[in-house]
């Protein structure tokens, strides 16, 4: 008795042959043992697409993932992080840094470009700003540097607390500068530049008469005084108590001497400068009298 066909599939003969007792060589093994055709394979054979569900691999429950953080990634950095009020005073603070840096920078600009109409028209204007923070100096790059030595000195006539005056000697400021900047890694702008800048204003604003040669000369003298004042009282000029009623200044200026294998000849001769004395009014010996207020 046989069972039902199925469809797709030969039923063997009862001699195992192929039907019509002819014999079926598919599936059988040839002479060296292996299988012909071992990429064909019979239904019986192939594997099963959909596996039973005993079958299947069992894998573990999926977790639900955890709830994201609403933040995460959002979270605003920089000035998006302050509150409104903070905000807009920072963006004014930094439109102001921007207005100052692009005044200054058109400022120095006109400062040291050509004569043209706008410093002629707001030359003043130009000068007030630069003066004397940020004068700027070219010298150094032009084709003859300055070649001189120039040594400014000071005296005073002071008046002593018995009522009594005399005449000081003669402080020399520069050399006292240039002790204090020797060995300084680092030193100040104050004594590198101070008396220095001060000395070209006065000689620059005034005639070989010391006769003031601008409306600058006035500026200029006032200047040099208050700094005569205050180096005179750091050195202690005239002793405890005393009064400095009048001040003189000097300059001492020597060429400096060529190298040995240069054929120019200079003079070695000090060319000397002297100023009239100039009162010291009362303002200017205050205690609030500062090297800012004398800039």
């Amino acid at each position: 008795m046989t069972g039902p066909a199925i469809p797709g599939r030969r039923r063997p003969s009862p001699g195992g042959g192929a039907p019509g007792g002819a014999v079926s060589d598919q599936g059988a093994p040839g002479r060296d043992g292996r299988m012909p055709f071992p990429h064909l394979s019979t239904a019986d054979d192939a594997e099963p697409d959909d596996p039973s569900p005993g079958d299947r691999p069992r894998t573990h429950d999926a977790l639900p993932d955890p709830d994201p953080d609403p933040d995460d990634g959002q979270r605003p950095v920089g000035l998006a992080a302050l509150s409104l009020r903070y905000q807009i005073a920072a963006a004014f603070a930094l439109a102001v840094v921007a207005v100052a840096s692009c005044v200054h920078l058109g400022m120095v600009f006109l400062h040291v470009a050509p004569s043209n109409t706008v410093t002629k028209q707001h030359g003043r204007v130009i000068d007030e700003w630069i003066y004397p923070e940020f004068e700027q100096n070219w010298k150094l790059f032009a084709p003859n540097p300055l070649q001189q030595n120039i040594g400014v000195q000071v005296r005073a006539l002071v008046r002593s607390p018995d009522g009594t005056s005399r005449e000081t000697g003669w402080y020399d400021l520069s050399a006292l500068d240039g002790r204090a900047i020797d060995g300084n890694p680092l030193p100040s702008h104050t004594q590198q530049n101070e008396l220095r800048r001060a000395w070209d204003f006065y000689v620059g604003t005034h005639d070989a008469e010391n006769r003031p040669a601008g409306l600058r000369g006035d500026l200029s003298e006032r200047y040099l005084r208050r700094i005569a004042v205050l180096r005179l009282d750091r050195e202690h000029a005239g002793g405890a108590g005393a009064v400095v009623e009048r001040v003189q200044f000097r300059s001492r200026t020597t060429d400096v001497r060529p190298p040995r294998w240069s054929d120019e000849k200079v003079s070695d001769r000090p060319v000397v400068r002297e100023l009239p004395w100039w009162p010291v009014p009362a303002a200017d010996r205050t205690g609030g009298l500062t090297e800012a207020s004398a800039r």
